[in-house]
């Protein structure tokens, strides 16, 4: 089987990864640029996931640290900021945790949902077959009836405010982000803390999205980010892209075979130092 060194993967994730000497992100000018360039990347490091972050750009390899003061935390600041502005796309999208997305790479995410060009009708479709929860439902359609809402007045008009509601109202706004039904535009000044997320629906706040995204096939979708995917992480294997997108085995070899096809990647390979197989981006062969 042909194989990679790994000493030649981690280089070329030095690189991706923004973590060359001199290379660190210091401006939201140049974050904006980085996630522009990669297509999508996580806010943080997630653990067992392989995908760049802004924090790991900003910061360097190293743990997220638990003091405010740190210097990483810029993003932080970056991050509320731009919410609202259209500069990127941001949301809790990939394994449901906060995900920056380009806007250019966006429709490709969003033929991947579960939305179909009617926004007032499509959840309840969903709802019907069981595959939104009611609490789901009841946050969507109060924000699709009353407009954008901070949280804390969100929960007070879908009659979520009881401790019980807690959970069941935190996974409604994550399954809502992202199935991109729902994503934080702005901060309010609500709350305990003074700080609280303003929702907006989807298809209001990026009213051009549906259309976009409505030309792209499935599989051509699926294509499209595994070779972002691919350029970002240099190789992969079948379970990462599974854990990744949350894509069915079958659907992630179809991808994968297509990407061969096409020379963009090579299958079967090894990666030294690495168990299992690998398919590797063909530039780096």
């Amino acid at each position: 089987m042909p194989s990679i060194t790994l000493e030649r993967l981690q280089k070329y994730r030095v690189v991706t990864y923004g973590l060359r000497p001199g290379a660190a992100i210091t401006t939201k000018e140049q974050a904006i640029a980085f996630v522009n360039g990669r297509g999508f990347v996580y806010f943080w490091p997630i653990k067992e996931v392989t995908l760049p972050s802004l924090w790991v750009a900003v910061a360097g390899d190293r743990p997220v640290p638990d003091e405010h003061d740190d210097p990483g935390h810029v993003t932080w600041g970056w991050k509320d900021e731009l919410l609202g502005s259209r500069q990127w796309y941001y949301a809790k999208v990939l394994r449901k945790r906060a995900t920056f997305i380009a806007l250019n790479v966006a429709p490709y995410f969003y033929a991947l949902s579960e939305n179909y060009g009617a926004p007032e009708e499509d959840y309840l479709v969903q709802y019907q077959e069981g595959r939104l929860t009611w609490e789901a439902k009841t946050v969507y359609e109060t924000i699709l009836n009353e407009g954008a809402l901070d949280t804390v007045s969100l929960r007070k008009l879908a009659r979520m405010t009881s401790k019980t509601s807690d959970s069941p109202f935190n996974r409604a706004l994550e399954t809502l982000q992202a199935d991109f039904k729902i994503l934080p535009v702005g901060i309010a000044e609500a709350g305990a803390w003074r700080y609280a997320f303003v929702y907006e629906c989807v298809h209001r706040h990026y009213p051009n999205l549906p259309e976009q995204a409505r030309a792209i096939r499935q599989a051509e979708a699926r294509r499209a980010l595994a070779e972002l995917y691919f350029r970002s992480v240099g190789a992969a294997q079948v379970r990462d892209l599974t854990l990744l997108f949350g894509w069915a085995k079958g659907a992630v070899e179809e991808t994968l075979d297509a990407l061969a096809q096409a020379k963009i990647i090579q299958g079967k390979m090894e990666v030294t130092g690495r168990p299992g197989e690998w398919a590797v981006l063909s530039e780096l062969l």
